[in-house]
């Protein structure tokens, strides 16, 4: 049997990682900018991650949702404070996608509304009502174009009122910075007006925080730069520090209904030992905080730089997009092979980065020495 071919492969292979640093099977040394699509939020393999999953395992890996499981209430507590909303309540799940569908299906338990605002370029996942909110064609089958999604511009606060003046809209969903859209900023200003019109229409706001959560934008959310409160978060990614979890995080007036949500895996003991080790050693590392200030050094030092071919600089603590006048993939490839760094890409032409959250000052430096050498 052969694997399904639908990824386009670096011809590496990584076998072991150290913080921002991963090795490949030949022992050859990588400077990690990319943290596996934003999902390595402490650093690759944290003695304190590993002790604690390896504990863990040798008591219990798995046991269903039919039991209790203290480690999920010791999450939602721990989580609760960590982020400022100890009043909202928490459903577990194992992706990004299914925080989506989850948050979309109680929107539409809630008001019986089916119509759904989504932001041009936006990405929230590829499974149904997920892709269905995704603005890309190429991979929305046939099955999922059941047209429930009006795309709108980013930041044209008029354009979203109008339609939800309509009175129908089940639910707004929006990254408060686009990943794959190319590192774009909602204004927090628009965030303001669009959360005041939920409420005003009754339409649900759901803020995905998968990319751009957990202490990537240099608070813990990103829609906390502009004070609002949204109905529904979802988060993903750096939650377990590359173990799959997913989680939403739901305000109080939502009820739980029994049996209307559900999950095999979702919030399993393996899990939630992850996420706990995580937030252990963001609390004890202060890593909300260094996303903050080392991503503000590394955009202000790229910027000052000049380097050639760099459009714009823009993004927010450690989620950074460099625009480019020319396409991605050679720039990329030759930061792979020649500099041995991971980056990302959005659309054609925008690196990405989004390394781990305890990336140093002096791995930035290291970076825009890598880059210039590309560049110039």
């Amino acid at each position: 049997m052969n694997l399904f071919d639908v990824y386009p492969l670096f011809d590496i292979a990584i076998a072991k990682g150290k913080g921002c640093k991963v090795w490949d099977d030949k022992g050859e040394e990588y400077l990690d900018l990319y943290g596996g699509h934003a999902v390595i939020s402490i650093g690759h393999c944290h003695p304190h991650y590993v002790e604690m999953l390896s504990a863990q395992l040798n008591t219990l890996g798995f046991y269903s949702n039919s039991v209790i499981n203290p480690l999920q209430q010791q999450l939602a507590q721990r989580l609760g404070k960590a982020s400022g909303y100890d009043d909202y309540q928490l459903f577990l799940i194992n992706s990004g996608a299914e925080a989506n569908e989850n948050a979309l299906k109680l929107a539409s338990f809630y008001n019986g509304r089916t119509r759904v605002l989504a932001v041009e370029k936006a990405f929230h996942g590829r499974t149904s009502l997920a892709v269905e909110v995704t603005a890309n064609p190429k991979i929305i089958a046939p099955i999922n174009a059941n047209n429930h999604t009006t795309f709108l511009p980013l930041n044209d606060i008029e354009a979203w009122e109008r339609e939800l003046a309509k009175g129908d809209v089940c639910a707004c969903i929006i990254e408060c910075i686009q990943g794959v859209g190319g590192i774009r900023m909602a204004d927090d200003e628009f965030l303001r007006q669009l959360s005041a019109l939920c409420a005003k229409y009754d339409t649900v706001l759901v803020a995905d925080e998968i990319q751009c959560g957990y202490g990537r934008s240099g608070k813990f959310f990103a829609h906390q730069y502009a004070g609002i409160q949204p109905d529904i978060i979802t988060v993903a990614k750096g939650i377990g520090n590359g173990f799959p979890m997913g989680a939403v995080l739901i305000s109080p007036k939502f009820k739980p209904v029994y049996g209307q949500l559900g999950t095999t895996f979702g919030g399993n003991h393996l899990a939630c030992t992850a996420a706990l080790a995580v937030l252990d050693v963001m609390e004890s590392e202060q890593l909300v905080e260094n996303a903050a200030q080392v991503g503000e050094y590394l955009m202000k030092r790229l910027q000052e730089e000049q380097l050639p071919h760099v459009v714009e600089v823009r993004g927010r603590g450690l989620m950074i997009g460099i625009e480019l006048d020319t396409p991605y993939k050679e720039v990329r490839n030759r930061l792979v092979h020649e500099q041995h760094c991971f980056t990302g890409c959005s659309g054609t032409n925008v690196l990405r980065l989004l390394p781990p959250l305890c990336i140093a000052k002096a791995d930035a430096d290291d970076f825009i020495q890598r880059l210039k050498a590309v560049l110039s």
